[in-house]
């Protein structure tokens, strides 16, 4: 069942769960979430960020729509990472119902206004907005966008960002960075800051880049209050990692039928996961299907 972000984490939030937002990309891993999600009943967001969008074209989206009408579960097409006015336009006018600008990099008043101006186009449409205030890092392996210093976000930004653009869900900075972590490097989330951050602005909190974090740190995380969590790096180096060794047993594979089985199950462990890390196995019973 296709529907719109503030649709589908409004009860998350209620009901103390997080739905994981998938960076999919590719129709074979499109196809693993979505059979994944179906078996454990758990809602679910497809993402694409502009880049991947480019890649892949606007045809793509159509496929995720249509995947997500015929799904028994409540699913959200979301646009990531958008950065400009155009960029979501096109993500509008291809059909996403969810959007994301992200103008975290530009001074806090200009991010405000920049999106306040996407919230006004996009609601009167019946699509959700999510905002980023503070930055999420970058680590390495990432197309996603992020800096080389993460900043954290202010409690008290935070609840004046969502009072004047009207966002439906807000990204927040609390410690995590896109891509894969470096070997000995352990992350630390300031839950504290989290903590203070949901207790302002009540709206569902996002989490980017939590690919690297340990899984008791996540699942506090959603304890107090993240209800969209993005997943992209984990799954991914799942998927080729398994793929590169199938490739070298037997380099004769040429059917896609026959050559991708095996690095679809290697994702699907990571996505089993994660639902279940989020606690949003059998949280589609709280939707009206």
């Amino acid at each position: 069942m296709l529907m719109n972000m503030k649709e589908l984490l409004s009860v998350a939030n209620k009901n103390f769960f997080a739905v994981p937002a998938f960076n999919i990309q590719i129709g074979v891993l499109l196809k693993t979430v979505i059979d994944c999600c179906e078996e454990l009943r758990a809602p679910v967001i497809l993402e694409l960020a502009p880049v991947e969008l480019d890649f892949i074209t606007d045809s793509f989206v159509a496929q995720c729509l249509a995947a997500a009408h015929f799904a028994h579960v409540p699913v959200v097409v979301h646009f990531d990472h958008g950065t400009t006015r155009e960029n979501i336009l096109r993500a509008i006018r291809a059909g996403f119902t969810s959007v994301m600008i992200d103008a975290s990099h530009y001074s806090f008043e200009e991010n405000i206004r920049i999106t306040k101006d996407i919230v006004e186009i996009a609601h009167p449409l019946g699509i959700s907005v999510e905002g980023e205030i503070g930055t999420i890092g970058t680590a390495a392996n990432s197309l996603e966008k992020g800096t080389d210093e993460i900043s954290y976000t202010d409690p008290d930004d935070a609840y004046r960002f969502v009072r004047e653009t009207g966002v439906d869900t807000l990204a927040i900075g609390i410690g995590t960075a896109h891509g894969l972590y470096p070997k000995g490097f352990v992350p630390r989330l300031k839950l504290d800051i989290l903590t203070e951050i949901k207790n302002k602005v009540g709206i569902p909190l996002v989490l980017h880049g939590g690919s690297g974090n340990p899984d008791d740190e996540i699942a506090e995380s959603v304890k107090r209050g993240v209800n969209k969590i993005n997943i992209s790096s984990d799954m991914k180096d799942a998927f080729f990692q398994h793929l590169r060794k199938d490739l070298a047993a037997d380099t004769k594979m040429l059917e896609p039928s026959v050559v991708f089985p095996g690095s679809m199950n290697a994702a699907r462990e990571v996505i089993n996961h994660k639902i279940k890390l989020f606690n949003d196995a059998d949280k589609a019973k709280y939707y009206q299907l």
